[in-house]
């Protein structure tokens, strides 16, 4: 008999469109400690509790990343469990985020709102420091559904994008030698771990903006720190780091021309009630044999 668990912050309208979704199946709320013996979770349980579920044969997580769960046995009795992400789901928010930020840096609006906090009024010297985003070149690396869609928001900019690919990156050094602006999006893979370290970040041409909307472990940190301080970047969007929260005593808090989103880029107001609709999607799927979306496929790591 097939029954459903959830787990994650759901209100009382949400479980109850579960439910009613789930028809004849029995649909339970999962305690954060809890173990759990269901034939489907939905949502991002511990590692611990998923490896101790004999009977799980499908986990649909609430979210694109499943680092935290690659090292799982994903045989059980009844044959392979699948697992299923939300692949593609957040593309609209962080590609608008992402565009977001960057305005904000070119147009000067972030130093704008401090000024205003402060009652200060800088006016025409703020004027000279200020660039428009038309025509400018913009390497997209990871080319998947956020950074696509951010190449649709820039079309109408008139920039030069320049697509690659995590393949790609043996392509990616001469690229950003000429890049304006450059948007991080891939995903995290021993290939990409520290790949925005010192020396490629000196790659980058001075005055650009690096942004890094894919995982915290893909920059060093402290490296970024020190061509924003040294002016060699002319600023950068970070929404993902290494720790998240991103502890006090890190120097990404008092970078110059530094926007932290606090991994906040892909909400939206109806995020759950979309994950809701998501899920009982692929449910309908499962119950009728057919192939689900977003299966994740642990070997590419993405």
């Amino acid at each position: 008999m097939m029954d459903i668990a959830v787990c994650g912050a759901f209100a009382d309208e949400q479980v109850a469109r579960l439910r009613d979704g789930a028809g004849d199946i029995p649909v339970k709320l999962m305690e954060a400690e809890a173990s759990c013996d269901c034939s489907i979770v939905f949502g991002n349980p511990e590692p611990d509790q998923v490896a101790a579920n004999p009977n799980l044969r499908w986990l649909q997580l609430e979210s694109v990343g499943f680092g935290e769960y690659a090292g799982l046995d994903w045989n059980r009795g009844h044959g392979e469990t699948l697992v299923t992400n939300l692949a593609g789901f957040f593309a609209d928010p962080v590609a608008e985020s992402a565009l977001a930020g960057i305005l904000a840096l070119y147009r000067g609006i972030d130093r704008l709102v401090l000024l205003q906090a402060g009652k200060q009024w800088l006016g025409d010297p703020l004027r000279t420091r200020l660039r428009v985003l038309r025509g400018a070149r913009v390497v997209l690396f990871g080319y998947g559904a956020i950074n696509r869609r951010l190449a649709e928001l820039l079309a109408p900019f008139g920039c030069v994008i320049t697509p690659i690919t995590r393949e790609g990156i043996t392509g990616l050094d001469k690229a950003l030698a000429g890049a304006d602006l450059v948007v991080c999006t891939a995903p995290a893979t021993s290939a990409t771990s520290g790949l925005f370290d010192a020396a490629r970040l000196a790659r980058i041409k001075v005055g650009a903006i690096f942004c890094n909307f894919g995982r915290g472990s893909i920059l060093d940190e402290d490296a970024l720190a020190d061509a924003l301080e040294h002016g060699l970047l002319g600023g950068a969007v970070i929404d993902v780091t290494r720790d998240e929260p991103l502890p006090t005593g890190r120097r990404l808090w008092t970078c110059p021309n530094m926007i932290l989103t606090q991994h906040s880029g892909g909400g939206t107001t109806d995020e759950l009630d979309r994950k809701v609709d998501v899920f009982l999607a692929n449910l309908a799927r499962f119950r009728a044999g057919m192939p689900l979306d977003g299966v994740v496929d642990f070997s590419r790591g993405y």
